[in-house]
């Protein structure tokens, strides 16, 4: 099979062969599967992989031929996804809350559904920590730990200076630090 060429002329040519996408899809499916995964679960996760596809597949007409890769482009179709299912998760649990318990059983469903998620990505400590995190925190830290994005990627996807990156990634890991001691006292606390 012959080299269909950089990301950013594939993409041009699915403008006229929209079977070309497919290239695209085989490329960088399984790093955005592995980023969505591990950022909101493996229930979900396959879901909203998928949902970057068609998202960057409606939207290729946009696409700036100027950037050779197209993974900085996925990767932030994915952290629109990401941050859209969590706030979508947020609304869910705030009307659940509301919600009064039924008289026969006092089990908290909304708890149940975090302590699930939490132990599925097995990273209870982190996901506590994250909470405590604000989303231009939360994205640079997605992007760079579970995206494996350079500094250079996490700008273009963030359209931010790479400067500022460095800086909110540093912040943002002295910051976990915090909150992981506060945290594991916490827990040590409750035992």
């Amino acid at each position: 099979m012959n080299d269909p060429g950089i990301d950013a002329e594939v993409i041009e040519g699915s403008l006229q062969d929209p079977d070309l996408f497919a290239v695209i899809f085989q490329r960088h499916y399984r790093d955005v599967h592995r980023f969505v995964v591990a950022a909101v679960g493996a229930s979900d996760g396959p879901d909203l992989a998928a949902e970057v596809f068609l998202r960057a597949f409606a939207s290729r007409h946009r696409y700036r031929s100027s950037y050779p890769s197209a993974r900085p482009w996925l990767w932030g179709i994915a952290s629109n996804l990401i941050a859209g299912h969590y706030r979508s998760r947020a609304r869910q649990n705030k009307a659940y809350r509301r919600v009064p318990p039924h008289p026969e059983s006092e089990f908290d469903h909304s708890r149940e559904t975090v302590n699930r998620v939490a132990a599925e990505s097995d990273r209870p400590l982190l996901a506590e920590a994250m909470k405590h995190l604000r989303k231009e925190e939360a994205e640079v830290l997605m992007l760079f730990a579970i995206g494996d994005c350079s500094y250079a990627e996490i700008a273009s996807v963030l359209g931010i200076a790479e400067g500022t990156v460095r800086s909110r990634l540093s912040r943002t890991r002295s910051k976990l630090r915090n909150l992981f001691d506060q945290i594991g006292e916490s827990t040590s606390n409750d035992e």
